[in-house]
């Protein structure tokens, strides 16, 4: 009898064992396709200071400054302003990196789904591949920007493909898509910082670097396991088999809490498709009002916060603050396996506070040394991260099946529209104090 009922429960176990690993193995594929897909975007920021600055240095004849004034070695010395500004803002680079985004979020989600995902995934790869070369090799300022602009593209199809990806896998998919997106973060800013700070140039460490896109290509095509009549190089259409019922598209691992339901035949109209997006405001304008505060500290005023008595030089200073910003954020997108948030409303507003704090602080100089603003940036980058994470799960919970693969897509134009705008006026706001 024991024998019996031990044979009995074997196949049970093994398909609860079979599913477990597979959820595995989809968690850590999301996980590096977060990573990867946010690497280089991470990284044209993290150097956008030493891409302006050392470009301009060979571009500009540098004057012989004049006696008595307050000069940093290592500093910017193309200039007499009390912020050692560069020529170009880096919120020029901010720009470049996010304006092609931008476009490709504002308009993908109504036709992206003609595009089977594995020709957006060699796309995504092939962009960031020509990113890094570009900007490795540019000898100029608007050459390292083309560059910039084929990493925002990479970066802005791979988002919103792979945030539509998650509906047809469990829940916890888009846990590791949000923290593997902070990991970026983390793993670009520093690694970046590390490696100049140890004295290798910016060219070989971007080049180094050219291992992400292979990283992504195998988690992709090699990690993930993808359901059986899921449409890998098909258009979504033509898989769906015109009005006929679809295909399931779900792993069935015997945990319906855990996977979503397939959704009902028949594609989105565009109205609907209109509609959908009307509904998802509420989501999409407290994102962008999060990262527009952010970024325009980020982009805006982080390089204006100069501390000329640091051991670190100007560079330094603004490599670490990017790197301690993505540490925040981080932290708090991997927060999502702990905790969730629904007063996404508070975030916005703190981080408003903290673009007014630093506004403030750079203009009267209050501040008394770079420590007090590394921990400030830290914390924002919590906020930033909780934001993000905490919005798309609130979609997937709240969006019908049917519409959740659109609305995953359509609502991350909310952070890149957020960006856009406060590049836009990080660049006259860096004209002004630079001017002073």
């Amino acid at each position: 009898m024991d024998n019996t009922e031990s044979v009995n429960a074997d196949p049970g176990t093994s398909v609860n064992n079979e599913g477990r690993f597979r959820n595995f193995r989809n968690q850590c594929g999301f996980w590096l396709l977060g990573l990867c897909n946010n690497f280089a975007y991470v990284v044209m920021l993290s150097a956008a200071h030493d891409i302006l600055n050392q470009q301009e240095s060979q571009n500009v004849t540098v004057p012989t400054p004049a006696p008595g004034l307050l000069q940093s070695q290592s500093g910017n010395g193309n200039n007499t302003s009390r912020y050692d500004c560069n020529p170009v803002s880096t919120a020029a680079v901010l720009l470049a990196d996010i304006i092609p985004t931008l476009v490709i979020k504002l308009t993908a989600p109504f036709y992206i789904h003609k595009v089977p995902y594995g020709f957006r995934v060699l796309f995504c790869v092939a962009t960031a591949t020509t990113s890094f070369l570009v900007v490795s090799f540019s000898s100029t300022v608007w050459m390292s920007i083309l560059g910039v602009i084929f990493a925002s593209v990479s970066s802005g199809l791979g988002e919103l493909s792979f945030l539509s990806l998650t509906v047809f896998f469990s829940n916890n998919v888009l846990s590791g898509w949000g923290s593997g997106t902070g990991g970026a973060g983390v793993a670009g800013a520093f690694l970046y910082s590390a490696l100049t700070q140890a004295g290798l140039s910016p060219r070989i460490t971007l080049l180094i670097m050219l291992l992400v896109p292979v990283v992504m290509l195998i988690s992709y095509f090699l990690l993930l396991a993808f359901p059986p009549a899921f449409p890998q190089w098909r258009p979504r259409e033509a898989s769906n088999g015109g009005s006929q019922e679809r295909r399931p598209l779900m792993w069935d691992d015997h945990d319906d809490d855990d996977v979503q339901e397939n959704q009902p035949p028949g594609p989105l109209t565009f109205k609907g498709r209109l509609h959908i997006l009307k509904d998802l405001l509420r989501f999409i304008v407290p994102l962008a009002v999060v990262y527009f505060a952010e970024y325009f500290i980020n982009q805006g005023l982080l390089e204006l916060l100069y501390f000329q008595k640091s051991f670190l030089s100007h560079a330094e200073q603004y490599r670490w603050y990017q790197t301690l910003y993505q540490i925040g954020v981080l932290i708090s997108r991997t927060s999502l396996f702990c905790f969730k948030i629904r007063r996404i409303w508070l975030l916005s507003f703190l981080q408003c506070m903290n673009a007014v704090l630093l506004l403030l602080a750079v203009y009267f100089q209050f501040l008394p040394s770079v420590w007090l603003v590394f921990v400030i940036v830290l914390y924002e980058g919590l906020l930033g991260g909780a934001a993000y994470v905490n919005i798309f799960y609130l979609i997937s919970k709240e969006t019908g099946d049917r519409e959740k693969e659109f609305a995953m897509a359509a609502a991350s134009v909310g952070d890149s529209f957020g960006i856009a705008l406060s590049g836009a006026l990080a660049i006259p706001v860096h004209n002004y104090f630079c001017s002073l």
